[in-house]
């Protein structure tokens, strides 16, 4: 709710209305992202309600994203996403007081995010995912998981229909772990992705032999990458990140 805490994003312009209700960051993006490799268009609002304060359990935040289409340069392909997605400080407390309060539990939920592919196809999908912080020891922790379930899948995080038209479930199927001491690098976790057609699975925090490493400093990790096509092959890449 304040200000002076904004800081400048390089492809965009924030406004800031904390008399309105709900207060309201308007963030209007116009051009090429810090990196140079994308552009970036569109407008994401963030909105919270008067008389709600994020360090209560239960606060909510809205974040609405208005056509925001995001290009990347080297071929040109792009998306455009639109829909609003919830985030709820699920066990209240603020991270500055982590070290004080050991753990903090947020949420991020949506049933209406469109995504918009560079082909004019549209597609829904819907989100459910977790976020625990922790500390142990002086190091802050981050263990992302799925918290939707359905067809006998759990730990679902995102769902919905793909480009080609297809059903899908993302679901992470071990915690995705981002550690302080590792510049909250994805550390260990993974990832399954399933549609009638293909399966495919990304396992991180690997080392160049595919074996589970710790944080490896100024050298990449490794994930192993595994999927099955149509004709029930599977195959297997052990790729940087």
């Amino acid at each position: 709710g304040r200000g002076e805490d904004i800081q400048i994003i390089c492809d965009a312009t924030v406004v800031v209305d904390t008399l309105s209700d709900p207060r309201t960051i308007t963030i209007t993006f116009n051009g090429t992202n810090c990196l140079g490799n994308r552009t970036r268009t569109g407008v994401i609002i963030v909105s919270m309600a008067q008389g709600i304060r994020w360090i209560n359990a239960g606060a909510q935040l809205n974040v609405t994203f208005q056509n925001f289409k995001i290009t990347r340069l080297s071929d040109n392909k792009s998306i455009t996403i639109n829909g609003t997605q919830t985030h709820t400080n699920v066990s209240g407390g603020l991270l500055i007081n982590l070290a004080a309060l050991n753990s903090i539990t947020h949420s991020i939920s949506s049933s209406n995010m469109s995504v918009t592919f560079d082909n004019n196809s549209q597609r829904n999908w819907q989100v459910a995912r977790q976020r625990l912080f922790t500390y142990n020891g002086g190091n802050v922790i981050i263990t992302v998981t799925g918290t939707h379930s359905q067809n006998g899948v759990s730990g679902i995080a995102e769902w919905g229909t793909n480009r080609f038209g297809n059903t899908f479930t993302t679901a992470i199927t071990q915690p995705l772990i981002f550690k302080f001491d590792c510049s909250f690098r994805l550390g260990s976790g993974k990832v399954e992705h399933a549609t009638a057609h293909f399966n495919a699975s990304a396992l991180f925090g690997l080392d160049a032999n595919g074996n589970p490493t710790g944080c490896p400093g100024a050298n990449p990790y490794y994930m192993k990458v595994s999927w099955t096509g149509p004709g029930g092959n599977t195959h297997t890449a052990i790729l940087p990140y």
